[in-house]
């Protein structure tokens, strides 16, 4: 046999691997159902012999421990279907590199997936559309309408983000981290995996299976899956099939280490995606149980869902070290060397729970905070898009000012007016929209504002107090203040829910009710990811670096700056084109480099003047257990290669979305329009940070003092209670 890349890292397993007693019968049932489907002699990609040795019917009874016989069998079709489809694809396009001809393979399947089972489905041409058309049938009469939703999305996105996987292949493309981690859960399946979970266990209660803390379950799960298979599968995806789609391969390139560095790397990725999962299912879905006032069969329903996630990470596990489809030599003798013994205890590793995994996990709460840090280090960053600012920027500062302070943000004690004329926020608008009218130039500088001022707020306020409960209700309040149409906003008691107020009448004027839907949402993002960063402060953890990044977003604003910047395009561009996998990689790779731009240049302020823990450099500091030069080089480096996958997104995605989807010229000119304010948003936001005095050594110097700010809402109306609950 082959040597082996690198040597298995020591992995960390919580949970007992169990085992299904039908395991028999799903054996049996599958191979009786792949031959009927057409998946074995004569479909050219298996035999027999292929399905034996790959032993799906022992992956799905580790992983399914406790369903019985007949839906193991189901179940274990479906897995059957899936990575015949994954080999079938490889054949036929991959090893080809036939885009076209993956792409209109692809476009067919989703029609084998009605929602109403009464509508007629196409004539199967293959063995992967008969047996979608057979798994559906059999599946969705079960479960509910919402459901069906749900998982029929996460099958198109499995399917349907192998075209990014083998336009990579064509360029011979690694992809950056981020990047990877994101496209890895559709290209990789486990949302997928986690719908059958749902199947095998309870449905997510309706009202909580779009919160934070069930879509962090779902996540934590597919990584853990993802990069526990990728470590597995390297030989066979990178060293055999030319597979360029895979965690270690995208580490090796990223930091220019060794196959075997990269791939602890990798192990110690998957390790702190358990960690969160544990930390999420034991902190947040309680409260979130409590604060939705679930009934105790909803919270039951969690709790199975839960289980079963964790049934799938254990059974996954053992399934790798056991199947022949991967590169497991020795690791049942040599890889669990102080493993329990005993039948379905196999993965349940007591050095892996008290040696490497505890230690990491500890130095998530071991920050001191106030660190004296120094000056911020600005590395050299790459930005290949010119500046250009808005004639109309002196206008814009000398009109925002008196509108603080009409709107009362600067009479609490949060911001006066030399920190509003040191910020200069007129200035980012100016650069990130350089072509506004002074009208929009000023509502952009009001956005701006406010929401640095609420950054500054919550920490601030809350923070010092310790005082969630009121964030919590804030936040409430502040949702409230936009109301729905034809409802009315609360009397307000402070800065924050007067300047939201005013900026919501008159945005969202002229939108349609959709567009009033997507702000609102994009703004309760952004105050919910605020409370997420007191949690985390009161319970003085460092965040999990993926699910910083992706919380980060919210916390920057991100999602609300975007839907601001699409408010005028109209509807000439269809919204697949924007829920597309390239519009959503070119907006997140601008949304990165700017949010990380701000960590850069506020690590300072941050680290030493206010004690946070949300700070990319700090999160890689405490993951890697670096220094702050070295996790700074790591930063900038990812902050330039999601530079340069925007430019690649541009240059070679957006051209073949555009023919995909038959733009009109006047679509692909609008979304050409989009392109150029997401340049001039890094651009702008860059400039920004180097010339405001909100972050330099002197600035912060001057400024340092600490006070909790008198929060009576004066001249501002009824205070009611919600006024006193600030003034604890």
């Amino acid at each position: 046999m082959t040597q082996q890349p690198f040597r298995l890292p020591h992995f960390y397993m919580p949970y007992r691997a169990r085992l299904n007693p039908h395991l028999d019968e799903a054996r049996a049932h599958s191979t009786q159902w792949a031959r009927d489907m057409g998946m074995l002699e004569g479909s050219g990609v298996w035999e027999q012999s292929d399905l034996d040795a790959h032993d799906y019917g022992l992956l799905c009874a580790y992983t399914h421990p406790d369903c019985d016989g007949p839906a193991l069998s189901l179940i274990t079709d479906w897995y059957v279907w899936v990575f015949f489809f994954d080999d079938h694809f490889l054949e036929i396009f991959k090893r080809t590199q036939d885009r076209e001809g993956g792409k209109a393979y692809l476009d067919r399947l989703p029609l084998f997936m009605p929602l109403d089972l009464s509508t007629p489905v196409p004539e199967p041409q293959n063995p992967v559309e008969a047996g979608l058309a057979d798994l559906w049938a059999r599946t969705v009469p079960s479960m509910s309408q919402e459901w069906r939703r749900r998982f029929a999305v996460s099958t198109e996105h499995l399917l349907n983000e192998s075209m990014w996987e083998l336009s990579n292949i064509n360029e011979g493309r690694v992809a950056n981290p981020v990047e990877y981690i994101e496209m890895r859960r559709k290209v990789g399946g486990a949302p997928w995996s986690a719908g059958l979970v749902e199947y095998a266990t309870a449905e997510v209660p309706i009202p909580v299976a779009e919160s934070r803390p069930l879509r962090v379950l779902m996540e934590t799960f597919s990584d853990g899956v993802h990069l526990r298979n990728d470590l597995f599968s390297y030989q066979r995806e990178v060293e055999e099939e030319g597979e360029l789609s895979n965690g270690v391969l995208v580490l090796e390139k990223f930091f220019g280490c060794t196959t075997q560095e990269a791939a602890e790397a990798v192990n110690d990725i998957l390790t702190s995606r358990l960690h969160q999962f544990e930390h999420t299912a034991l902190t947040e879905v309680p409260a979130l149980a409590l604060e939705k006032g679930l009934t105790p069969d909803q919270v039951a329903s969690i709790a199975a869902y839960t289980q079963g996630l964790q049934d799938w990470q254990s059974g996954g596990h053992e399934w790798h070290m056991r199947s022949s489809r991967y590169m497991n030599e020795g690791a049942l003798d040599a890889g669990r060397p102080f493993a329990l013994t005993g039948r379905g205890l196999g993965a349940a590793d007591v050095r892996g729970l008290l040696a490497d995994a505890g230690a990491a996990r500890l130095r998530a709460y071991t920050h001191v905070p106030f660190q004296q840090v120094g000056p911020s280090r600005i590395p050299e960053l790459r930005m290949p898009y010119e500046l250009s600012v808005s004639p109309h920027l002196d206008g814009a500062r000398a009109r925002l000012t008196p509108w603080m302070h009409s709107m009362g943000m600067l009479r609490e004690g949060v911001w006066d007016e030399d920190k509003l004329v040191a910020y200069d926020l007129p200035l980012c608008s100016a650069g990130m929209d350089p072509d506004a009218t002074p009208e929009a130039l000023d509502l952009s500088a009001r956005w701006l504002a406010w929401g640095t001022y609420g950054d500054d707020y919550y920490p601030l306020v809350f923070g010092t107090r310790g005082d969630l409960a009121g964030a919590k209700l804030c936040t409430e309040r502040l949702a409230s203040c936009m109301p729905d149409e034809g409802g009315t906003p609360p009397v307000p008691v402070n800065g924050m829910e007067l300047g939201l107020i005013d900026l919501w009448t008159t945005t969202t004027a002229e939108m349609t009710p959709d567009q009033k839907g997507t702000l609102r949402q994009a703004v309760n993002g952004m105050l919910e990811s605020w409370v997420w960063e007191l949690s985390n402060q009161f319970q003085h953890r460092v965040p999990d670096p993926v699910d910083y990044l992706e919380m980060r977003r919210d916390t920057f604003g991100a999602p609300l700056t975007k839907d601001l910047c699409r408010m005028g395009h109209g509807p000439a561009v269809p919204p697949e084109v924007y829920r597309s996998g390239p519009v959503r990689a070119m907006e997140n790779a601008a949304v990165d480099f700017a949010m990380l731009v701000n960590d850069v240049y506020s690590y300072q302020k941050e680290i030493q003047y206010e004690g946070e823990i949300h700070n990319a450099i700090l999160v890689v500091q405490n993951f890697f257990g670096c220094d702050y030069p070295t996790a700074l080089a790591i930063v900038a480096d990812l902050m330039n290669q999601r530079v340069e996958q925007f430019e690649h997104v541009v240059a070679h995605e957006l051209p073949v979305l555009y023919d995909d989807f038959k733009l009109s010229s006047e679509a692909r000119a609008i979304m050409d329009g989009y392109v150029l304010d997401l340049q001039n948003y890094m651009a702008g936001i860059l400039n920004w940070h180097a010339e405001c005095h909100r972050y330099g050594a002197a600035d912060l110097a001057r400024r340092a003092h600490g006070f909790v700010p008198d929060l009576k809402p004066a001249g501002m109306g009824h205070s009611g209670n919600f006024g006193a609950a600030f003034c604890v």
